[in-house]
């Protein structure tokens, strides 16, 4: 049986007013509500710093609120496990760490996410350390740090956020890269950390400059390099690894946006556009500085293969010291 042709454009009409928003079309359309980042720390440091930095001058460009929901615990894999399941619309989306996401695949035999589950947005920020050390270490040079390490095997010990965070295996890859041996003490956090490396009980400690500035400055620890591409504004006196005589080390920790698989790339297009303006802003600006983490964002082609490049890299030093968190 044969429909009249204006049944037939009847039907196609009540089709497409009801059929759901895919593609530009949804992306005219988005954001029609507020879009939710999720944190996978605590309040407090850099990822959620950098998830803040960016929330109030996104939600300005995009006309909807962000809204900030912190779930810490896990090594970040509650977190990542509720975006990967979110619905892939655009409204929630994952503030990740880098330790995280290109870590926790070696480390962890079980997760409840994979890297496909997520497609990358914009990377965000930036964050060097800073190897700092109790002043009873007969060192005050990176060079000098590194040979007495050697030339006494397990002697100092040095202090982590705890098993698979960056402090934990960018201390690794600088002991994979120098050939010297420390003993490692995982903490909870950097509280502890900082407060047992003051107190001598543990000798070395890497983390990022804010949280022990103030102790370098008044002489309580050495801080002997930063990890990262340049020198901190706030430990200005302080050599990069490469200034140090250790070229080609680096260690730094970011934070990208990334959203769950199979979200419309015209809405990823949307999203890296404003992120960038939202990033360029002077009320962004402000937080990063006085934080000191650094602004850096990164379209999403180029996080994709920083992704790639860090996994593999990150795969190999956590296999060659059999790093385990589960």
């Amino acid at each position: 049986m044969r429909l009249p042709r204006r049944a037939l454009l009847a039907a196609a009409t009540t089709l497409a007013l009801t059929a759901p928003f895919t593609g530009a079309a949804f992306a005219q359309a988005y954001p029609a509500k507020p879009i939710t980042f999720i944190v996978p720390n605590p309040p407090g440091g850099v990822v959620d710093t950098s998830a803040r930095l960016l929330g109030d001058p996104l939600a300005k460009l995009l006309g909807q609120a962000v809204v900030i929901e912190n779930k810490g615990g896990a090594s970040g894999n509650i977190a990542y496990g509720q975006v990967a399941k979110a619905p892939a619309d655009g409204y929630t989306l994952l503030i990740s760490y880098s330790a995280y996401h290109v870590g926790n695949p070696s480390m962890f035999s079980k997760m409840p996410w994979a890297q496909k589950d997520f497609v990358p947005v914009a990377l965000l920020t930036a964050a060097t350390n800073v190897i700092a050390a109790h002043p009873s270490v007969p060192a005050n040079t990176l060079k000098e740090f590194v040979a007495y390490a050697k030339a006494n095997p397990n002697k100092l010990n040095y202090a982590s956020q705890g098993i698979g965070s960056l402090s934990h295996v960018g201390t690794e890859l600088l002991l994979v890269n120098t050939g010297a041996d420390m003993t490692h003490v995982p903490y909870k956090g950097s509280g502890a950390a900082i407060a047992d490396v003051l107190g001598g009980q543990v000798q070395v400690f890497m983390t990022t400059p804010p949280s022990v500035m103030q102790h370098v400055q008044a002489g309580k620890l050495k801080a002997f390099a930063v990890t990262g591409k340049s020198r901190h504004p706030g430990l200005p006196n302080v050599p990069t690894t490469a200034e140090a005589g250790l070229p080609g080390f680096e260690v730094e920790a970011w934070v990208g946006l990334f959203a769950p698989a199979g979200t419309p790339p015209a809405v990823i297009q949307q999203l890296t556009e404003k992120v960038k303006a939202a990033l360029a802003t002077p009320e962004a600006k402000a937080v990063a500085d006085k934080t000191g983490i650094e602004i850096r964002y990164m379209d999403p082609a180029g996080l994709a293969n920083l992704v790639t490049k860090e996994t593999d890299y990150w795969a190999g030093v956590i296999k060659a010291k059999n790093i385990k968190a589960d």
